[in-house]
């Protein structure tokens, strides 16, 4: 298929959902066709060639509006493109449009629902990316994890989501909330296909091509906090862990000396700490355009003293120190990616708690799709490595993949 046939034919998926899905916070028939018949025309080929993108409306585009999900930046245009849209404009990507993101990528929804039940959320903030990739709107979108932004809507969506290490992509041109943790990644329908979007935006080879692993060895773990999720949940996980060890994986349980919940309690005053001083000027000169809810969060925040941060910074320093040397036998670590099933509407876009410590690592974490939940909804598992371990866990996930 030609550039404007894919996207001709991602438009008309697109149309035929959008008007209940509500995934695009922008999108223009139009200038997407024009994008699609300069990339025919130029005969750029790259590894992104074939994908139509969408991309999470925190990045910056200089032919897009970016609001960042606030209405404080309604209309608003860039004069540039993100560093990670340029990447994929340059690796051959045809960037359809915008998706819709909670308010500057933190817990306050946008309108966004769930491709595989409208009544349920997508998740946040990557709420639109993970949804129209479900949808088969684009074959691959951005998403950003402060907390659980990419692994928890990936499991809600039904899709693979791919968090790479900290510090993978550049995230000049991106809206920031977490300075130590803000994370970019992205969504596909394969393990293959996420990681060669994140190696495109980072220029890494090895992630663009990556290898399989030959039976790995897999550490499982439901976390002290197992009795926050569902039984589906940790019944999956259990039903992925003993498929693996029947396929020939070395599949051990796994236990750490590390202090989990203060590795917990670190994550939330780093981030409340980092997002007051990242948004000060929009909460000191524009907090009637903000929801409350994040209004109150960040007054809250910004009540966190520098002293206190520094002491969790130390915490988080010191305990995962201990966990990531309790990993070092292991390939990978097979564990929980969400409470469950991805809840209503009405009850918020769900609970990043099994996602915050493996963002405060800084390693790599993936979510890959294995199966449904009593509601008919997706489940799936987490996958987590080390601080650049990136190639190893995508191996290990392609394996799993090929083995599910």
């Amino acid at each position: 298929m030609t550039a404007v046939d894919l996207t001709e034919s991602a438009l008309e998926r697109i149309e035929n959902r959008e008007t209940d899905l509500l995934a695009y916070a922008f999108l223009d028939r139009d200038a997407a066709l024009a994008e699609a018949r300069r990339i025919e025309a130029s005969g750029l080929a790259g590894p992104l060639s074939g994908h139509v993108i969408a991309v999470k409306d925190v990045f910056d585009t200089a032919d897009m509006p970016t609001g960042y999900g606030s209405a404080i930046y309604g209309g608003h245009r860039p004069r540039r493109d993100a560093a990670a849209v340029s990447a994929i404009r340059a690796a051959g990507g045809l960037i359809i449009g915008k998706t819709v993101t909670t308010e500057f990528a933190h817990m306050t929804a946008g309108p966004t629902r769930n491709p595989h039940n409208l009544l349920h959320t997508p998740g946040g903030s990557s709420s639109g990316s993970a949804a129209t990739v479900a949808a088969g709107g684009a074959t691959l979108a951005t998403a950003t994890q402060t907390a659980g932004s990419v692994i928890r809507p990936a499991a809600f969506c039904g899709v693979v989501g791919f968090k790479p290490s900290f510090g993978t992509i550049s995230r000049s041109g991106l809206s920031l909330f977490g300075e130590s943790l803000d994370t970019i990644g992205g969504f596909a329908r394969s393990v293959a296909e996420a990681a060669c979007f994140v190696g495109a935006m980072a220029e890494r080879a090895d992630l663009i091509s990556p290898e399989r692993a030959a039976a790995p060895r897999i550490a499982v773990w439901t976390t002290p906090d197992h009795a926050l999720a569902d039984d589906a949940a940790i019944a999956e996980l259990e039903r992925v862990a003993a498929r693996a060890s029947a396929a020939g994986a070395q599949v051990s349980a796994f236990e750490t000396r590390a202090d989990w919940q203060a590795l917990q309690q670190a994550q939330n005053t780093i981030m409340a700490y980092e997002g007051a001083r990242a948004l000060a000027y929009e909460r000191r000169e524009k907090s009637a355009l903000l929801s409350t809810a994040l209004r109150l969060y960040l007054e809250e925040g910004a009540k966190i003293s520098g002293d206190s941060y520094f002491a969790a910074l130390k915490t988080a320093q010191a305990a995962a120190r201990i966990l990531l040397d309790d990993l070092q036998d292991y390939d990978v670590l097979l564990t929980l990616s969400a409470h469950g099933e991805a809840p209503l509407i009405s009850e918020g876009t769900g609970n990043p708690h099994f996602n915050k410590v493996w963002t405060l690592l800084g390693g790599p974490a993936l979510h890959l799709p294995s199966g449904t939940g009593p509601a008919g909804l997706p489940l799936g598992v987490q996958l987590v490595s080390g601080p650049l371990q990136d190639a190893r866990l995508v191996a290990a996930a392609l394996w799993l993949e090929s083995a599910l």
